[in-house]
C-alpha cells in the first residue's frame, strides 16, 4: 500500500555514494523532511542508497529523524576518516554499525529499501531488498536482505577499497559472499530505484515521483606535503577509485534521463568551483563538512518548487 493512499505518487528516494561528502545529503535532507512535515520513512514508499547513501537510507528506513542522522554523523564520520589505515577505518565503521543497527534484519525496516553493494569476485551488483515484490528472479526464495543484518549489508556497501578492507556476508541460504563498495556499480543509485518501482513492483511510469540526491562536486582539496592523506590521494588505485565513483554517478543519471524520462525526477547535486570547498570523500575538516551541509540546504532551496510539486 503506497504511503499517501491508493490514488497518491508512489515516491522514491534515492541517496548517492560520497563518503563524507554524505553531509551534503544531510543537508538536503533537511530541507525535504522540513517541506513534509514529517518523518521521511513516512512519505517515501522506497529508499535506496549507497555507501554513505546506504547509511542515510537505513537510518531514515529505520525512523530516524533527519537530526537523529545529522548527529550521528557529526560525532562519528571524522573519527572513522581520520583513521590512517583502511584497517582502522573498516574496524571503525564495523563499530560503529554494530552500535547503531545491532543485530537487526531487514524486516525491522518501516518503509522498503535497497542497499546497493558489489559482488566482487562475480563483477555483478548485490542489492540488498526488503520486499519480495522487488525481486526480479527468485521471488519464492526471496529473503530480505538476503538473511543478513543490516549492519552487515551497511558496511559492504560501504567498503570501497583501497579506502576500507573487503567485507563478506553470510546469506541465509548459508553463502559467504565478498561484498564491495555500492559504488563500483551505481554510486548514484537512481536507476535501480526507478527500475524496482516500474518493471519489479509495476507502478506506472507517470505515477513515480523520484528525489535523487548527490554529494555535489568539488575541486581536489591542496594538502600540506607532511600529510599522509596527500600521499594516499596520490596513489593510483586512490585516483582510479575517485575518477570510477565520479564516473558511476553521471553515467547513471544519464541513463536514467534516456530510459526513464517518463518518470519525473527531482535531482538534488551540483558542481562547485570555490577553493574553501575543495574535499573528497575522506574529508575531516568539520568546518568544511558544514559548508557542504549549507550547500545541500541551499540546492535543494533553490529546487523547492520542484520537490513541493513531488512530495505535498
Amino acid at each position: 500500500m503506497r504511503k499517501g493512499g491508493p490514488n497518491a505518487p508512489y515516491r522514491v528516494l534515492s541517496l548517492d555514494g560520497g563518503g563524507a561528502k554524505g553531509f551534503y545529503t544531510v543537508g538536503a535532507l533537511k530541507e525535504i523532511e522540513a517541506l513534509v512535515g514529517c518523518r521521511l520513512w513516512e512519505k517515501f514508499d522506497l529508499i535506496y542508497g549507497t555507501s554513505t547513501g546506504a547509511i542515510i537510507a537505513c537510518l531514515l528506513g529505520l525512523g530516524r529523524s533527519v537530526a537523529e542522522v545529522e548527529a550521528l554523523y557529526c560525532e562519528h564520520v571524522v573519527s572513522i576518516m581520520s583513521k590512517w589505515t583502511r584497517w582502522g577505518r573498516s574496524a571503525a565503521l564495523e563499530r560503529l554499525a554494530d552500535e547503531v543497527f545491532g543485530d537487526l534484519r531487514f524486516d525491522a525496516f518501516k518503509t522498503d529499501i535497497g542497499i546497493v553493494g558489489t559482488r566482487w569476485i562475480d563483477e555483478r551488483p548485490i542489492i540488498f531488498k526488503t520486499y519480495a515484490g522487488q525481486a526480479f528472479f527468485g521471488s519464492a526464495t526471496f529473503e530480505p536482505g538476503f538473511g543478513c543484518t543490516i549492519a552487515d549489508a551497511v558496511v559492504g556497501s560501504c567498503s570501497a577499497y583501497p579506502f576500507f578492507t573487503r567485507k563478506f556476508v553470510t546469506t541465509e541460504q548459508g553463502d559467504r559472499i565478498e561484498v564491495r563498495d555500492g559504488g563500483f556499480v551505481a554510486n548514484n543509485p537512481t536507476l535501480y530505484a526507478i527500475a524496482d518501482a516500474t518493471e519489479a513492483l509495476g507502478v506506472p511510469r507517470n505515477e513515480v515521483k523520484v528525489i535523487s540526491i548527490g554529494v555535489g562536486e568539488y575541486p581536489s582539496p591542496t594538502l600540506p606535503a607532511w600529510s599522509l592523506r596527500k600521499w594516499v590521494s596520490k596513489l593510483p588505485t586512490v585516483v582510479f577509485l575517485q575518477k570510477t565513483m565520479e564516473i558511476s554517478t553521471q553515467s547513471m543519471d544519464q541513463l536514467r534521463e534516456v530510459l526513464f524520462r517518463g518518470v519525473t525526477t527531482v535531482r538534488i547535486h551540483d558542481k562547485y568551483t570555490e577553493p574553501e570547498l575543495a574535499t573528497d570523500l575522506l574529508e575531516v575538516d568539520l568546518r568544511k563538512l558544514g559548508l557542504l551541509r549549507l550547500r545541500g540546504r541551499d540546492y535543494a532551496r533553490k529546487h523547492e518548487a520542484e520537490l513541493v510539486a513531488a512530495l505535498v
